[in-house]
């Protein structure tokens, strides 16, 4: 249970921190930096994201693969 809660409120405070920086606010930042990453900016907050999450391949495109698909709120088992 603890861990759903903690994840859940994570990704609560990327949306928000997405939508402070003008982006959609049902969007992670991961989402977005796919998303823009044809934009020089953007190429960068994606590379730097995904080498923060470097045990997830492709972090980025999985979370914007994920928005689209509509699974960004995944159940974790308790």
């Amino acid at each position: 249970m603890a861990k759903k809660y903690i994840v859940q409120v994570l990704i609560g405070i990327d949306q928000l921190g997405n939508a402070i920086f003008g982006g959609w606010a049902d969007e992670t930042l991961s989402s977005r930096s796919y998303r823009l990453h044809h934009k020089k900016g953007w190429l960068i907050a994606e590379k730097f994201i995904n080498t923060l999450f470097f045990f997830e391949k492709d972090h980025c495109r999985m979370a914007y693969e994920a928005e689209l698909n509509r699974k960004q709120t995944f159940t974790l088992k308790t």
